[in-house]
């Protein structure tokens, strides 16, 4: 089914969908699910088609353990697509947008935009109001933020790819050095860049090759928006402030601007030229291949990353299930200098990326029961946990644990474990269809909802990381980071997920100046060290050029308008 309207026809299309096309009562799981969970009236095979803008390389159409206990309690099954390599979906949804053509339910991330603006996303207020009570607990005092904008107070996305009152007891970011390094050079500190440096270059002169390759220092992955995870967002973190995406707010004005032009960013990839100058710096950075960059990972051969764990997981567990845990890798929280501090956990509240139904789906009712479901206690629990008596058992005192045996293929055997059971680290395969609550939040029964709790999350390490962690007097990878009671929360939350205008001069600016910053950045780090500030503030100049202060000025009053919306603060 195609459309291309506008939302007000949205809205008149969904008016007439609640009145003639519900699904009966108001009792239980997919067809009505109640507060806690239990299957509900209608449980009658119905198929919903899912578009995924993150690749999902394990979905198994739903035959897993857990997909099939969904379908068993619900009735649906999810006809899957996901985006496939780095694009983040980027192109699909955009055809979509023109189209009209888009699939019943769809994970848009940042493209929801062009699919609310070409009104083919539903705004689920009413139907969150008539037919998900699970979602109203869950999100409760937070559903201010499932609001589209302060203009427009719809809800066309739940936030699922994260948890309300998530409580992070580990890291996966950070700079990140080989366990097999670190033992051999004494396990020494690791603050700075320098600090960073100093471990790789020292190890690099000492074995200068690995299992008959050359090693590698340093690698990044610059693969599309890739670029943005280990090349460009890291000056964020490495300078003492949070990652906002391509732009920095100043928390007191909440002025923003391109982030490339804070000073000490500039420091941070003259740093990187640095490297790259030293013969540190992996010298394919810049046109290597995602599929390439995990390969060289799973050799074995590269001692560091600046990179976010879920980007290279799927070289670690190789080399964890070739038995090579001492190849995996510690997690620092590395700064330019030590008067700066890692924002990495600076929270941003609830706001997340999330799960749509478009204009397509013919009966919105049953869809927002199924993702109803999946936000109740026994939804939760299967997709977190599995199926009791299989993956996790529960003893005397009523505490839900996860056999041995199980904790082993979830850790040494992931891509094989996730296929077969739907779960897996970090998120398993069907979080993203239903909101949750996040890690160390406890259920009705003393549990926690997730299996990502500090007792749990010990257990999954491998024994070179538990080595490693003892060194440096730490029980998790977080103790070794800034917490997140010494910052303040932001008040604009998360901006990757802020709407931005789709048409216009914006969106023009904006794809100009990624363009500049894709091209000028890996320019600067591969220039001669002492080209390196002609080439930067040229760059910069060539931002500002292509309109980047129009378009920082508009980011600053979305920005503001944002703040309104989620404090209640008139910043008119």
């Amino acid at each position: 089914m195609k459309w291309r309207s506008p939302k007000t026809f949205a809205a008149i299309l969904l008016a007439g969908t609640l009145l003639v096309g519900g699904c009966g009562s108001n009792n239980g799981a997919s067809g009505g699910s109640g507060a806690n969970g239990e299957a509900g009236d209608d449980t009658s095979p119905v198929t919903f088609t899912f578009f995924g803008a993150d690749a999902s390389p394990n979905w198994n159409n739903m035959q897993d353990e857990v997909g099939k206990a969904i379908t068993e309690k619900t009735g649906v099954t999810i006809e899957a697509e996901f985006d496939v390599g780095s694009g983040g979906g980027d192109n699909k949804i955009a055809l979509m947008a023109a189209s009209g053509d888009v699939p019943d339910l769809i994970f848009a991330k940042a493209n929801l935009s062009k699919l609310v603006d070409a009104g083919l996303v539903v705004d689920m207020t009413e139907l969150i109001d008539k037919h998900a009570p699970n979602l109203k607990k869950i999100f409760s005092e937070n559903m201010n933020r499932l609001k589209y904008s302060k203009e427009d107070p719809a809800i066309y996305s739940i936030p699922t790819n994260g948890g309300v009152d998530q409580q992070y007891f580990d890291s996966g970011g950070g700079f990140e050095i080989q366990q097999r390094v670190l033992k051999e050079l004494g396990y020494p500190k690791v603050r700075t860049v320098q600090d960073f440096e100093n471990v790789l270059k020292q190890y690099v002169e000492k074995h200068p090759t690995t299992d008959g390759q050359p090693t590698i220092p340093l690698t990044l992955n610059a693969d599309d928006w890739r670029i943005m995870i280990t090349v460009t967002n890291p000056a964020f973190i490495a300078t003492g402030a949070p990652d906002d995406g391509e732009y920095y707010v100043d928390p007191q004005t909440y002025e923003a601007k391109l982030h490339y032009k804070r000073p000490e960013e500039k420091d941070y990839f003259r740093w990187l030229n640095h490297m790259y100058n030293e013969g540190l710096l992996d010298k394919d950075t810049f046109v290597q291949k995602d599929d390439q960059y995990k390969a060289k990972i799973a050799s074995g051969r590269v001692l560091g990353l600046i990179d976010q764990e879920w980007g290279y997981m799927d070289a670690e567990n190789a080399l964890k299930a070739a038995g090579k845990d001492e190849y995996t890798y510690a997690h620092f929280p590395v700064t330019l200098s030590e008067e700066y501090k890692d924002h990495s956990f600076q929270s941003a509240g609830v706001d997340y990326y999330g799960i749509s139904i478009t204009t397509a789906c013919k009966d919105p009712v049953r869809a927002i029961k199924f993702i109803d479901w999946l936000s109740s206690d026994e939804g939760q629990v299967l997709v977190n946990w599995g199926i009791e008596g299989k993956h996790y058992t529960v003893d005397e005192n009523g505490k839900r644990v996860i056999p041995t045996e199980v904790v082993d293929r979830k850790v040494n055997d992931t891509t094989n474990f996730t296929k077969e059971t739907g779960l897996g680290n970090p998120d398993g395969l069907y979080k993203i269809f239903g909101a949750r609550y996040g890690d160390g939040v406890q259920d009705a029964s003393g549990n926690y909802y997730t299996t990502n709790f500090p007792e749990q999350i010990v257990e999954n390490y491998t024994d070179a990381e538990k080595e490693t962690l003892k060194a440096y007097n730490a029980t998790t990878w977080k103790d070794l980071f800034p917490q997140e009671d010494e910052f303040p929360a932001k008040e604009w939350g998360a901006l990757y997920n802020m709407p931005v205008p789709t048409d216009g001069d914006y969106q023009v600016i904006f794809q100009k100046t990624q363009d500049i910053v894709r091209k000028r950045i890996p320019e600067a780090i591969l220039a001669k060290e002492a080209d390196f500030d002609k080439v930067y503030d040229a760059f910069l100049a060539e931002l500002d050029k292509a309109g980047a202060q129009k378009m920082e000025a508009e980011y600053t009053e979305l920005v503001k308008k944002r703040v309104e919306l989620f404090t209640g603060k008139d910043l008119q």
